[in-house]
């Protein structure tokens, strides 16, 4: 397999994982996802793919994980932040989601 024959596969995996997530499958999509992220670890669209589809199964330790290395790539990623804060209210972590409740006010990220 060429390089771009698997980037292109990795590809399609993000969009079948797109479009199982927006079907209301973020189970499956987060399936699909994982392989993606641990071949294209810094890929900010897949972290935030995945991310969305661990919180959206209610997978709040693993959604946890995911905001954090993608926070950690990519720290004035308003988005992130705010979508971390809400994964650690849901874990009844308020002081902890305070900080990037902050954070992303500062950023411009929507409430």
């Amino acid at each position: 397999m060429t390089t771009q024959q698997f980037e292109t596969d990795l590809h399609s995996e993000y969009l079948r994982a797109d479009l199982f997530l927006s079907m209301g499958q973020p189970t499956e999509a987060a399936r699909i996802l994982v392989p993606v992220v641990e071949a294209e670890p810094a890929n900010e669209a897949a972290l935030e793919l995945l991310a969305r589809s661990y919180f959206g199964s209610a997978q709040l330790n693993r959604a946890e994980e995911t905001l954090g290395r993608l926070v950690e790539l990519a720290p004035s990623n308003a988005w992130a932040r705010r979508a971390l804060a809400r994964t650690l209210e849901r874990q009844s972590r308020q002081d902890e989601a305070a900080a990037h409740h902050r954070l992303a006010d500062a950023l411009g990220a929507a409430r």
